[in-house]
C-alpha cells in the first residue's frame, strides 16, 4: 500500500507505482516515474523526465534527475533512467543527459543493485552498470562509463569519457584520467595498476583458474619494472596470446578492452573516440554579453 506524507509535494504529472512510500518534505516533479515499492525516506528531490525501476531507496537530500551542468545543454527533455534495487544515500546527485551526445542518446543510465554512498555525483550522459559500489564523495564527470561490479573508493574523481572496466577496484582518492582495465586494482594520482582485484573476483565467484590466468596476464602487462609504453603493451598482448592465456574468457575480455583503448582511444579514453559535440555546441555560452562590472 502506498503512503504519501502530508508535507510531500507530488506533481500531478508524476507516476507512482503501487507500494511507493514518500516521506516528509519530498518533492517529486513532473515527468518522474517511480516503480513499485520505491522508498523516499524524506527531503528527497526527484526531477524529470526520469524513470526509476522498482524497490529503489532514496535517502534525505539526494537530488536526482536535475538538468546537466554542461554548457552544451540547451534545455531539451533529456532523461535519467535507473533500474531496480539501487540505494541512493544522503546528498547523492545524478543529472540527466545532454542533447548532443549521440552515444548516450541524451540519457544518463544507471543499472540495478548499486550502492551510491553519501555525496556521490553522477554527471550527464553517464553509464553505470550493475552491482556497482561508490563510496563517499566519488565524483563522476560527464560521459563516464562504469561497467558491472566496479568498486570505487571514497573521494575519487573521474575525467570525462573515462571507462572503468568490469570488476575493477579503484582505491580511495584516486585520480582517473584514462580507461581503467577490467579486473584490476588501481590507485593514486597516476592511477597505477597494482595487480588483479583478487578479493573482488572471489566474491563474485570467478573460478580460481581464471584468476590465475589474469594474474599471469597482469604480470606481463603491468610489471612495475620497465617502461609502460604503448609498444610494450602491444608486446605483452602478443605474449599473452603466445602463452595461451587468451583461452580464458576473462583474459580475452581484458585483452579486447586494452586493444580498443590502444586502437581508438583519445588520451587513453575509448569513449572519447565517439565524442559528438563540437566547439560550436558551446559557442552560445561564450557569445553571451559580458555584464558590466559592478561598482
Amino acid at each position: 500500500m502506498s503512503y504519501i506524507h502530508p508535507t510531500a509535494v507530488i506533481d500531478p504529472k508524476a507516476e507512482l507505482g503501487p507500494g511507493v512510500r514518500v516521506g516528509p518534505y519530498c518533492h517529486v516533479g513532473p515527468g518522474v516515474v517511480l516503480g513499485d515499492g520505491c522508498d523516499l525516506i524524506g527531503h528527497v528531490t526527484l526531477l524529470g523526465p526520469s524513470d526509476f525501476g522498482p524497490d529503489n531507496t532514496f535517502y534525505p537530500y539526494c537530488v536526482l534527475g536535475a538538468a546537466p551542468q554542461d554548457l552544451k545543454y540547451k534545455g531539451g527533455p533529456t532523461r535519467l533512467v535507473a533500474g531496480a534495487h539501487n540505494v541512493f544515500r544522503e546528498h547523492v546527485t545524478a543529472h540527466r543527459g545532454t542533447e548532443v551526445d549521440r552515444y548516450s542518446g541524451g540519457v544518463t543510465r544507471i543499472g540495478s543493485h548499486n550502492l551510491f554512498m553519501i555525496g556521490v555525483h553522477i554527471a550527464h550522459d553517464g553509464l553505470i552498470g550493475n552491482h556497482v559500489v561508490m563510496a563517499n564523495y566519488v565524483q563522476i564527470a560527464g560521459h563516464v562509463c562504469l561497467e558491472d561490479r566496479v568498486w570505487v573508493g571514497g573521494a575519487s574523481a573521474m575525467h570525462h569519457f573515462v571507462t572503468v572496466g568490469r570488476g575493477a577496484y579503484v582505491a580511495g582518492m584516486t585520480r582517473i584520467t584514462h580507461d581503467v582495465p577490467p579486473y584490476m586494482k588501481v590507485e593514486g594520482y597516476n592511477q597505477t595498476v597494482r595487480g588483479v582485484n583478487v578479493e573482488g573476483l572471489r566474491r563474485w565467484r570467478i573460478h580460481a583458474e581464471s584468476i590465475r590466468a589474469m594474474k599471469a596476464a597482469a604480470r606481463l602487462l603491468f610489471a612495475r619494472k620497465g617502461e609502460r609504453s604503448a609498444l610494450r603493451i602491444v608486446e605483452a598482448l602478443r605474449q599473452i596470446e603466445n602463452d595461451g592465456l587468451g583461452a580464458d574468457e576473462h583474459v580475452r575480455y581484458l585483452v579486447a578492452f586494452l586493444q580498443r583503448k590502444l586502437e581508438i582511444g583519445v588520451y587513453g579514453r575509448a569513449r572519447e573516440h565517439y565524442r559528438s559535440d563540437t566547439r560550436a555546441d558551446r559557442a552560445a555560452f561564450y557569445r553571451a554579453p559580458t555584464p558590466e562590472p559592478t561598482a
